[in-house]
């Protein structure tokens, strides 16, 4: 049965862009399912707009996004990627704002806006620190603190962005979740951005690039777990 819980701290996001298709879509898909039940760690699954309703009828565990979505209603638009559209192929969300799809405040606000009205989750990319806070105002359930020149390079931000980003959205909207993107390439990376307060990671070409897709899925879900858990234990000590 697929949960129907909100989305818990820690996560973890994977987005295979169109480093796959098809039946390898679906076969990563099965792997980070897998490694959310066993490790008990919810897992947003960015699918291509294609794929979405396979997805969703093939695993049990896994929040499916769209990666992007526009605001119009239904009705005209050739080629718009209409909201209704991907609620009904079982998308439990949408992630906005990626910098290989950037939206101005004005067109994010509405679509963010059109998110809610369907009781979509929404996920949305921010570059810096200002920009987080910009889009902090608009209300989204999760932000991407994810400096867009480090996407695919292999290099993960510095703790000083992580912990900056996290202090900015938080000192908005304490409700937001802060996900730390761009450059997590292996689970020492995980690990290092959860211990630094983070309350979830992500990866694309660092997962899609590796010798085992499937061995790195679950490596990375299992050091957000590791990492997690070290986290609380420190601070039911420090409580003591």
């Amino acid at each position: 049965m697929r949960p129907r819980h909100a989305i818990r701290a820690p996560f973890f996001e994977i987005g295979p862009k169109n480093y796959l298709f098809g039946d390898e879509v679906l076969d990563l898909a099965r792997a980070a399912d897998a490694a959310s039940e066993k490790y008990d760690i919810d897992i947003i699954f960015t699918a291509p707009y294609q794929d979405i309703r396979m997805v969703v009828a093939e695993t049990e565990h896994l929040f499916v996004f769209a990666p992007h979505m526009d605001p119009l209603p239904p009705g005209r638009g050739l080629a718009d990627i209409l909201p209704e559209s991907i609620k009904a192929a079982g998308a439990a969300g949408v992630m906005l704002n990626h910098c290989e799809r950037p939206l101005g405040l004005s067109m994010l606000h509405r679509t963010i806006r059109r998110a809610k009205e369907l009781g979509l989750i929404t996920i949305v990319c921010a570059d810096s620190v200002d920009e987080a806070e910009a889009i902090a105002m608009l209300g989204p359930d999760i932000i991407v603190a994810e400096p867009s020149g480090l996407i695919g390079t292999g290099t993960a931000s510095d703790i000083e962005y992580v912990r900056a980003s996290i202090v900015a959205v938080k000192a908005i909207n304490p409700e937001i979740l802060v996900l730390q993107g761009a450059g997590i390439s292996s689970g020492e990376d995980v690990y290092r951005v959860i211990s630094a307060g983070a309350e979830a990671t992500g990866s694309s070409s660092g997962i899609m690039k590796a010798a085992d897709r499937n061995a790195m899925v679950d490596e990375m879900i299992r050091a957000v777990r590791e990492a997690w858990d070290v986290r609380n234990s420190k601070t039911i000590a420090f409580k003591q």
